[in-house]
């Protein structure tokens, strides 16, 4: 059959390129707020008694830009490659893929004004006030349009499993803002929840663990699945696993948010079926892990030579981990020590810094590079540093945080022969100190891993320019 190697289209990258360097800005942004409020745990004067600088502010800033910014923009722009290489067409409606670029920046733009000056509506990683909530979801649906219409005009009868979990985040992020973000305004930066009492607190944590199962678990799954097996030149190592891991995810996460409300005034067969609707969830969090892990079969070698690779494997790893850990801890038992302690903040960032953290780097470390007509990124060495330094800071934070969770659980529970309470609430917080500063000290080497990453990424772009990829004349399987 004769066939030219090309057509006069071509991909449409330049909305990859903007939301690939958005995310190193934000990231950096991000982790250096993080650090900032790490540090006046420890140091509480820090703040040096202005408002928009206390912690209570400047936390959700700080993961509304981890999240939403940081991990949103690797979403964006790795989904939209991802898209179009597996459909073989450019992506659906250009102009609208731009909007979706524009109006995400303005949402994280407003959200970085409106949170320091204190306005939020006091929901966790729905902070947002009404307006701003209302341009994110005419953000989204747009980001939807474009990545289903591109779905939808595709040349390849198949679907890569990575667009099945990239397009299982898009549709669970838009339904589970929409839900949660119902309220009514009562002035230009000012609304109450159209849900009232246990009702609000059931329906926040329905999004609230959510947002933790679709955003930062299903998209990211689908940067593992694309580029684990293009960075490792291996195929998936199950594709049927593949498909299991989806549904099975799919299914058992959107039941389990109930489980960070045990021991509320939620009814109990609630938190029971939350419990274990987290129970189940390892199954299918583990067979993903091993089959990323697994891809790797036969190119082991790959790890000890490629930096990049180790940043996409060594977060599978810290997934396993944080996903084998989220359970446990949703058991009534083990969540009666670890609730409202620095253990849950050690499993959160195991999962945030480890997870997805690590995978958007090697993601964006993939992309940058062939987005500029470069090879590979400016310096080798500095993606060996950044991934060494952002390992132990890692595992300074969260072990950390672990010791001191547990060691707050125990003293908070600890009681006297006589029914009265061993340690005041002030002796805790004294005992956990030291472990506040090792955590700022993992902080900043993450940081620093991250200003080393934005370093790179300038001189890569500063030594490139902006390439156009062609279309495949003739669809392959996938990309």
């Amino acid at each position: 059959m004769n066939q030219t190697s090309v057509t006069a289209a071509t991909y449409n990258d330049t909305v990859v390129r903007q939301f690939s360097l958005a995310a190193v800005l934000w990231g950096v942004v991000g982790m250096l707020v993080g650090v900032f409020i790490a540090a006046q745990l420890a140091w509480p004067e820090l703040n040096m008694g202005i408002p928009w600088l206390s912690y209570g502010r400047l936390r959700p800033l700080h993961t509304n830009a981890v999240i939403f910014a940081f991990g949103g923009c690797a979403l964006f722009a790795s989904s939209y490659w991802v898209v179009q290489r597996t459909s073989q067409v450019p992506l659906f409606a250009p102009k609208l893929a731009s909007f979706s670029f524009w109006s995400y920046q303005a949402v994280i733009v407003a959200a970085a004004i409106s949170l320091p000056l204190g306005y939020t509506q006091g929901k966790e990683y729905a902070e947002l006030e009404w307006p701003i909530d209302l341009l994110l979801a005419v953000s989204w649906v747009s980001y939807a349009i474009v990545f289903f219409g591109t779905v939808g005009t595709r040349k390849v009868k198949h679907i890569y499993v990575a667009n099945w979990f990239y397009g299982a985040f898009i549709i669970a992020v838009a339904l589970l803002h929409i839900v949660n973000s119902v309220a009514i305004p009562a002035g230009a930066m000012k609304s109450y929840s159209a849900y009232a009492g246990v009702q609000d607190a059931m329906v926040q944590w329905w999004y609230g663990h959510n947002a933790v199962g679709f955003f930062l678990t299903a998209g990211f799954l689908g940067m593992m699945y694309y580029f684990i097996p293009k960075q490792a030149e291996r195929p998936v190592y199950s594709y049927r696993l593949s498909i299991v891991h989806f549904w099975a995810l799919i299914f058992t996460y959107m039941w389990a948010g109930p489980h960070h409300l045990h021991y509320t005034a939620l009814p109990d067969w609630t938190q029971s079926l939350g419990m274990v609707f987290s129970l189940i969830l390892l199954a299918p969090s583990w067979g993903g892990m091993i089959n990323g892990i697994m891809t790797l079969s036969g190119a082991w070698h790959k790890l000890r030579d490629d930096p990049v690779l180790r940043f996409l494997i060594v977060s599978l790893s810290f997934y396993g981990m944080s996903t084998f850990e989220g359970p446990m801890m949703s058991i009534k038992t083990v969540n009666a020590l670890s609730h409202y302690t620095d253990w849950t903040v050690g499993h959160v960032h195991a999962g945030a810094l480890g997870w997805v953290g690590l995978i958007s780097m090697g993601t964006l470390y993939y992309l940058v590079p062939r987005l500029f007509g470069q090879k590979k990124m400016y310096s080798v060495k500095a993606i060996e540093l950044h991934f060494w330094i952002a390992t132990i800071g890692i595992v300074l934070y969260i072990a950390a945080m672990w010791i001191a969770g547990v060691m707050q659980g125990l003293m908070w529970r600890a009681v006297n022969a006589d029914g009265t309470l061993t340690y005041t609430f002030v002796e805790s917080v004294k005992a956990t100190y030291p472990f506040y500063v090792i955590r700022f000290l993992g902080g900043l080497l993450y940081l620093g891993g991250m200003l080393v990453m934005a370093w790179n990424t300038w001189m890569t772009v500063a030594n490139g320019r902006a390439v156009r990829a062609n279309v495949p004349a003739v669809a392959a399987a996938h990309a």
